[in-house]
């Protein structure tokens, strides 16, 4: 690869890296051809990118990249995939699924929206990291309760103020 080869290759994955909030380094070395494709088509169906990277490469990608990815750099040692996602606990979920049928990929490391983890201990964490929508139901479920709750209320009231009063009140106690 020449010099200006190289840098094509790091401009861009300090591109990807910019345009990406969750990014994860895995091993999937060792991997046959057939599992290695089915891994490719599990994170297809995920709307996950998976692509393999030189470690230097991505270590000087990280450097000129605006974001802080702290210890990341210190697992690019042997084989390392990058996988990029809109939702924070795809790859992992993707990654533990997988791994019901091999033992591989091995969890790297991982930068979610700001927030290193690093070691394959850290995956059960990773795949219970809710994403951004799931988070946005949950706050949408708990506003919706005491509207509810007044809504409720209105009704059984009789539409007059002392039975709405008194029928609020007790839902208090």
């Amino acid at each position: 690869m020449t010099r200006e080869e190289k840098l094509t290759v790091i401009e861009d994955l300090t591109a990807q890296l910019g345009d990406n909030g969750n990014i994860y380094l895995a091993d999937i070395s060792g991997l046959d051809a057939q599992t290695t494709s089915n891994l490719r088509r599990a994170c297809f169906k995920a709307n996950i990118k998976l692509a393999v990277v030189k470690n230097t490469l991505l270590a000087k990608a990280m450097d000129a990249s605006d974001k802080d990815f702290g210890d990341l750099p210190s697992v690019l040692k042997g084989n390392t995939s990058l996988m990029f996602s809109e939702t924070g606990n795809g790859p992992a979920k993707v990654i533990k699924d997988f791994r019901k049928k091999s033992d591989k990929p091995l969890l790297k490391g991982a930068f979610i929206e700001e927030a290193i983890y690093l070691g394959d201990d850290k995956l059960d964490a990773l795949v219970s990291i809710k994403s951004k929508d799931e988070v946005i139901g949950d706050i949408i479920t708990l506003l919706q309760s005491p509207a509810k709750n007044v809504i409720s209320g209105l009704k059984s009231g009789g539409g007059k103020l002392a039975g709405i009063l008194k029928t609020l009140s007790e839902r208090e106690s």
